[in-house]
């Protein structure tokens, strides 16, 4: 049996409900790690450095898809709170138009900008070719990653988040097999391991645009609309807080390899392509949470359960304190094996690698609970609270903390730099949701 939005969520229920959502942004977060794998074991470091080194733009303009997801869906859940199906649909319709027309877009202009990108972002003549080759493939189906990531969000809206696993995992699965077919079998570099994600991309992009476009038992549709300025304007200020923190997050790994060519050369780059790889998965179990959690948060609020939203605060405070106490004890486990998995071949670039995970662990304590709360004002339709939580701590504080921090603490800093970012964002996050208890009635 389905659950409904609008019930009452004990742990359990929750757990539930939120399983597919988590286990979808797993799945999709896979994608660049299983790339980077076999590019690292079977094409080579430099390959490698130069994937690390042009993901943080890639996932720039395939996170405006993540924008008009979350911003979306909290308007479109607020609507359904409000009984308005018909409204919700027409608003559904608005979001998917808009993210074709802006995926097209940014694909065409990503293919003919890709080679002066890659020398901004820093790329040597020897990483430049694959930098280019790489991103050309990949950002010639952004519209395509751009749906995936946008009905992630909705497929949870119309209470189907099982319906998004099942095309998420095929999708991971499809990116897996084809990497180990393309890479390591036929041994076509870098270009097999992006024609592997892109096919994995349009699985998980076309398929809920098909479930959606035919009659379903959801509880959205797509429907005949014209494109209004005021529900996409709204819908995308609300989401500017996740686009902010992916935005953010590209910007500062930028500057991470910059700093890191500077302080360790391309092993560095090298290393914090493992690095990141973890922090992907880590963040896509956070990010799974609050997606799932949003729309039900959403729709609560539009029917002014007032207590209901109390409830999902408290539990979610909960769940991300104790996600994050587990997350540091597996990064601790993990990190030995999983430098060894991916640059076991270079034992100088191995124990950098284990060293680097080590301290950079710390910040997954604090990493759930200021995800969630910048979710949480989305949720409730607040999206200037929600993208000021994101840009100080995305943005502003982690900016801060990698210019400054290995001046004084020199590599180490570099890894140090997030878990000061996310300690400075923590009280930010607590300052506003103890200031709006009132205005939301949710404490």
């Amino acid at each position: 049996m389905n659950i409904q939005l609008s019930e009452h969520f004990t742990y359990k229920k929750l757990f539930r409900f939120c399983l597919p959502t988590i286990a979808m942004m797993l799945c999709t977060s896979i994608y660049g790690i299983v790339d980077g794998f076999f590019v690292s074991n079977y094409v080579g470091k430099t390959a490698f450095a130069a994937v690390n080194l042009i993901m943080p733009f890639l996932m720039i303009l395939a996170c405006f898809g993540f924008m008009i997801g979350t911003g979306g869906s909290a308007l479109v859940g607020k609507t359904l709170g409000e009984g308005n199906r018909e409204k919700a649909n027409r608003y559904f319709t608005m979001m998917v138009y808009l993210t074709l027309i802006l995926g097209v877009m940014m694909s065409v202009l990503g293919i003919i900008f890709m080679r002066p990108i890659s020398y901004m972002l820093g790329a040597s003549e020897d990483m430049i070719e694959d930098c280019v080759l790489y991103g050309r493939i990949i950002n010639g189906f952004n519209w395509a990653f751009m749906f995936q990531y946008l009905f992630q969000s909705f497929l949870v809206t119309a209470e189907k988040p099982q319906l998004g696993f099942i095309v998420t995992v095929s999708a991971g699965v499809t990116n897996m097999v084809l990497d180990a077919l393309f890479v390591a079998v036929f041994d076509w570099g870098i270009a097999g391991a992006a024609w592997a994600s892109i096919i994995g991309q349009c699985i998980g992009g076309l398929l809920p645009l098909i479930y959606f476009l035919r009659p379903n038992s959801s509880l959205l549709r797509l429907t005949k609309t014209r494109l209004e300025a005021r529900p996409l304007l709204k819908a995308c200020l609300n989401g500017s807080s996740e686009l902010m923190t992916n935005i953010s997050a590209s910007f500062v790994g930028m500057l991470y390899n910059f700093q890191l060519l500077k302080y360790a050369g391309e092993n560095g780059v090298a290393a914090y392509g493992v690095v990141m790889y973890t922090q992907m998965i880590f963040a896509a179990i956070f990010l799974g949470y609050t997606v799932g959690t949003a729309p039900i948060i959403s729709y609560h609020y539009g029917a002014g359960h007032h207590d209901e939203l109390k409830n999902m605060l408290k539990k979610s405070v909960v769940i991300m304190v104790g996600g994050g106490v587990a997350m540091l004890l597996l990064a601790w486990t993990l990190a030995g094996p999983l430098a060894g998995l991916f640059v076991g071949y270079d034992p100088e670039l191995q124990e950098m690698t284990k060293g680097a995970l080590t301290i950079y662990a710390y910040a997954f304590l604090l990493f759930g609970f200021n995800i969630f709360a910048s979710a949480f004002f989305t949720a409730l339709n607040n999206g200037g609270v929600s993208a000021a939580i994101a840009f100080l701590r995305t943005l502003v504080f982690q900016t801060l903390a990698v210019l400054l921090l290995p001046a004084l603490l020199g590599l180490n800093g570099i890894w140090w730099a997030v878990t000061a970012a996310e300690g400075l964002a923590l009280v930010v996050s607590i300052a506003f949701i103890v200031g709006k208890r009132k205005q939301y009635h949710y404490w």
